[in-house]
């Protein structure tokens, strides 16, 4: 897949805000890298739109256009004085009128979590997982109040039995 210029983000953004929504887009469209946990989004003091490059380099055109959508329907709900917030029904109308994404696909899968440490109840044998060291003498056991103990999970293995 080729990659797509500013320049040709701006055309793209501008033919589908003719096109769909019969309106002008007269403000910025851009790749924001720094974007991470979505796929766009319209800032309302400057009226520019900001997508992330790497919806466009994961899943292709049809994504992005998706999220064009999303983003030219607050963009335009937000210019003429509608209710242009993911709630509002004017949104939730315009949004399935031009056939916009709702939400966008996600990027990566989460992370398990990698524990740490792992503290025991010296009276039940509960078992609690923690990413930090803590202070067992300011805790007691949630489940019958004894006192906890403090132990460092050592390798992968042993964090995989003690989940």
């Amino acid at each position: 897949m080729e990659s797509l210029t500013e320049a040709q983000l701006q055309q793209l953004v501008e033919r589908i805000s003719t096109e769909d929504f019969t309106r002008p887009f007269a403000h910025r469209a851009y790749f924001n890298p720094r974007l991470r946990t979505t796929g766009g989004r319209y800032v309302l003091r400057t009226h520019n739109i900001e997508l992330n490059p790497r919806h466009y380099e994961a899943f292709g055109m049809e994504e992005l256009v998706g999220i064009i959508k999303h983003e030219l329907c607050h963009y335009h709900l937000h210019l003429t004085g509608r209710g242009y917030k993911h709630k509002d029904a004017d949104f939730k109308q315009l949004l399935k009128q031009v056939g916009g994404s709702r939400y966008c696909r996600s990027l990566a899968p989460r992370k398990k979590q990698e524990y740490r440490y792992e503290l025991l109840c010296k009276q039940c044998g509960m078992r609690y997982l923690r990413k930090r060291r803590m202070n067992t003498k300011k805790y007691v056991c949630g489940k019958c109040r004894g006192s906890l103990m403090l132990r460092e999970v050592e390798d992968i293995h042993d964090r995989k039995s003690a989940r």
